[in-house]
Formats: structure tokens, C-alpha cells, sequence
């Protein structure tokens, strides 16, 4: 099963967690070759996903978002080989509101939107509240 958006059980669970506080979230994109736009536009999955960057990039900034760690998957070293994504990176915002703005936000959703929809197979979202003591494990 592939995942493109939420589903509303998870952004009810979101809005029911703290508002007030900063998330980082991890990004794990997955592209398609071929961006599937509904109207039949052709572009690739890359092509796709840059142009919804550049189209939420200006509300990911009015909101205060920032991109806090980008890396480029290399291996899958434990769990499926063919789990490898294509893009990863986490994303912090100051509040779980600013991240809601920002996915709310008019403009996000009708010039941003379709191009992430077009250009992503699959991906994961994965809300995290910053934890102290970054040179331990558990």
C-alpha cells in the first residue's frame, strides 16, 4: 500500500496532540519516474516534486518552517532492500500550528498540492517533538 497523503484518522491524532510546542518532522519521499498528473502533463517524478517546492517554499517560509537535516538515501541496511526512498529529510517548525497553517494554507493547497500528489509513489511523515541529549541512544 502506498501513502500520499494523510489519512483523517492521523491529522485528527495530530490536531489532538500539543499545538504550542515545536515538531520536527522526518521526510521520506519515494518518486515516481513519470509524475502522474490527472490532466496528463507529462513530467518526471523529480520535476514534479521540485516544482511543488518551489510553490510551497514561500508558505513553508512565512510560517516559519526550515529544513533542519537533508540526506541522500544510499542503502537499506536493515529492513526491505526495496525500501530505499528517494528523498529524506526533517523539516522543523516552531509549533504544530505552523505546520497546520502551512497545510491549510489556500495557497499551499492549490499550487503546492497537486504537484506533490503528481510526483510522489509513496512516503512517510513522521511527527517528532525535539528530544534532549543528542549524543545517547535511548
Amino acid at each position: 500500500m502506498y501513502h500520499i497523503g494523510p489519512a483523517r484518522s492521523a491529522f485528527d491524532a495530530f490536531k489532538s496532540l500539543p499545538r504550542d510546542e515545536p515538531v520536527e518532522m522526518l521526510n521520506l519521499i519515494r518518486l515516481h519516474d513519470k509524475a502522474a498528473y490527472p490532466d496528463g502533463r507529462t513530467a518526471s517524478g523529480v520535476d514534479a516534486y521540485a516544482e511543488y517546492g518551489r510553490r510551497s517554499g514561500p508558505v513553508f517560509q512565512r510560517v516559519g518552517g526550515k529544513i533542519v537535516w537533508r540526506g541522500e538515501p544510499q542503502l537499506v541496511l536493515i529492513g526491505p532492500a526495496d525500501g530505499l526512498w528517494d528523498i529524506a529529510f526533517i523539516a522543523r517548525y516552531a509549533t504544530a500550528s505552523a505546520f497546520l497553517e502551512m497545510v491549510t494554507d489556500p495557497v499551499y493547497q492549490e499550487e503546492a498540492v497537486p504537484h506533490r500528489q503528481a510526483a510522489v509513489l509513496d512516503s512517510r511523515l513522521i511527527r517528532h517533538c525535539p528530544a534532549a541529549g543528542e549524543n545517547r541512544f535511548g
